[in-house]
């Protein structure tokens, strides 16, 4: 590839592709808002025949996030299923009845634990470590965390990442999320399990609904990811091996100001693997 431009439609791009696997936070939503012709060009792709899986770091389940997407303004119509990272750690808390856990998060994310079998702990009595995200994330940062994953460190306890984001876009702010606690802790030498994108996991139970609703097998060439990050959107479609439109307007968006056709050498820089195409925002 020599270049890669900037495209303005999806339908563009959707010639043949049967299943769109789509971001949530930064194509559909920033945390306060929804995107209005994002939107829309979910829906009417889906109008045309194909399945869309809203595919998520969201530290909560599916159930949740669809709540908090209702209260945005994103009607159910504009997707076929859910799959969050909260959704494979509750599996995993689900695996593991009675585990001692020691929880970092704040109480919203409460309900990747809800009605299961966990006991929760005080640090120095637990066996692991669940982190959702900071207790304060307008106010925080994961070095806040330093002291407490050291005490961790020393006992040897395995940290769950519910979100391997490092940074959301929270309307004009980025604000921290579990992932940046997680990759200190890697850093520190602790071993750490993630549950969301860019790991396989995610992928294969999103590829399971779609063939759910599809009533067969998606074959991944005829698959499309959508996503604003390259450390996990993108990521998690080169190693899954599917396509990845990318949307600038998310947490990349400096990178992206003003340009409208990247070269060859910028592509390897900002995308190391390059993505199908770019699009400013999502729109049909």
């Amino acid at each position: 590839m020599t270049s890669l431009r900037f495209v303005e439609r999806l339908r563009d791009l959707v010639g043949g592709v049967e299943v769109v696997l789509s971001d949530i936070w930064g194509v559909v939503h920033n945390g306060l808002e929804s995107f209005p012709e994002a939107c829309e060009a979910l829906h009417t792709y889906r109008k045309q025949g194909g399945t869309v899986i809203l595919i998520t770091n969201a530290p909560r389940p599916a159930d949740a996030v669809q709540r908090q997407l209702r209260k945005l303004g994103v009607a159910d119509d504009v997707y076929d299923a859910i799959v969050s990272s909260g959704d494979l750690t509750r599996s995993y808390v689900a695996d593991h009845p009675g585990q001692k856990t020691f929880w970092i998060g704040a109480d919203r994310h409460g309900t990747v634990h809800e009605g299961l079998n966990v006991v929760l702990t005080p640090l120095e009595a637990a066996d692991t470590v669940i982190c959702t995200g900071l207790f304060d994330d307008e106010t925080e940062t994961a070095e806040d965390y330093r002291p407490m994953l050291l005490k961790a460190l020393d006992r040897k306890l395995p940290l769950i990442c519910a979100n391997p984001d490092i940074v959301v876009e929270r309307g004009d702010r980025m604000v921290y999320c579990a992932g940046a606690i997680a990759e200190l802790y890697r850093e520190l030498g602790g071993e750490v399990i993630f549950y969301g994108k860019p790991h396989r996991p995610i992928y294969e139970r999103a590829m399971q609904l779609a063939a759910e609703r599809r009533g067969r097998p998606a074959d991944p060439r005829k698959v499309l990811a959508i996503g604003d990050s390259v450390r996990t959107d993108l990521a998690g479609a080169h190693g899954f091996g599917i396509d990845l439109l990318f949307v600038t307007r998310g947490i990349h968006s400096e990178d992206f100001a003003g340009v409208d056709q990247l070269d060859a050498a910028s592509v390897k820089e900002l995308f190391g693997h390059p993505p199908r195409a770019l699009m400013r925002e999502l729109r049909w």
